[in-house]
């Protein structure tokens, strides 16, 4: 699962960086990041926060979405309230399937650039949770789904995005042990080379079919990962700095 993330503008600027392109760069840094809520040193999906997302459609220059993806079909905006909560993750074995999914899964894929995402792990009865990066702290690309969603009321425009979940490496396997969920899950993490491929159109079953090999394979994307302070109730530093730094528990029967 995916329901804490870490991201600075630093990298969510990865992918227009790489083009080497300054002006557009400047124009990102100008027009759209004052509208996110970076930086992100911890936020929860739950409260829905507002990233810049590399689209399908958009795949140079990004556009600012908030996560917890909403379907074109949704009626209004009590609707939407009920359902987003539920749409912060999308099981990338099903994302074809499932009404909530199908329809972005086919026609609109998006990458989040991020520095890092949060895991609990559970051991006796306590939730401990950990801080997972990339062992040379660049960005994790992030594949995820997105969808525009026109306010019928007052015709307003709305981009949403939910992170495609994959089962999980060794690595999470140890850290990710929620006895409520079977089996261990993390993000689905794109190499530089398989960006392209996630954002690639699908013209017929065999393009669909190297999304779903996307989906079910790992990416040789080395991790690291280190306790931090609790994200949840009267222990919770907050939106702050100091909530990456690396916090040891002594009755943890492991540390990685």
């Amino acid at each position: 699962m995916c329901y804490d993330i870490k991201a600075s503008y630093e990298a969510q600027l990865k992918r227009a960086k790489r083009r080497g392109d300054l002006a557009a760069v400047e124009e990102i840094m100008e027009k759209l990041i004052p509208l996110t809520d970076l930086p992100i040193h911890h936020a929860s999906g739950f409260s829905h926060p507002e990233l810049l997302i590399y689209t399908n459609e958009s795949p140079e220059f990004p556009t600012v979405a908030t996560w917890g993806l909403v379907p074109f079909w949704v009626e209004d905006e009590n609707q939407l309230k009920k359902f987003w909560n539920n749409t912060l993750n999308a099981r990338g074995e099903t994302i074809f399937d499932k009404p909530a999914f199908r329809d972005s899964a086919k026609n609109k894929r998006c990458i989040v650039y991020i520095d890092g995402f949060y895991e609990h792990h559970h051991f006796n009865k306590k939730t401990y949770p950990f801080l997972i990066q990339k062992k040379d702290n660049e960005p994790i690309a992030l594949a995820g789904l997105w969808s525009e969603w026109i306010n019928p009321d007052n015709g307003g425009r709305m981009h949403t995005f939910s992170i495609v979940t994959t089962k999980g490496n060794p690595m999470m396997a140890k850290i990710h042990n929620n006895p409520k969920i079977q089996g261990p899950r993390m993000p689905l993490m794109l190499s530089e080379n398989e960006e392209d491929q996630w954002l690639a159109s699908i013209e017929n079953d065999t393009d669909q079919q190297k999304i779903q090999n996307l989906v079910k394979q790992h990416s040789e994307i080395d991790l690291k990962a280190h306790t931090v302070g609790k994200l949840r109730g009267k222990e919770y530093l907050g939106n702050i700095e100091e909530i990456t730094e690396e916090v040891k528990y002594r009755e943890l029967e492991f540390q990685l």
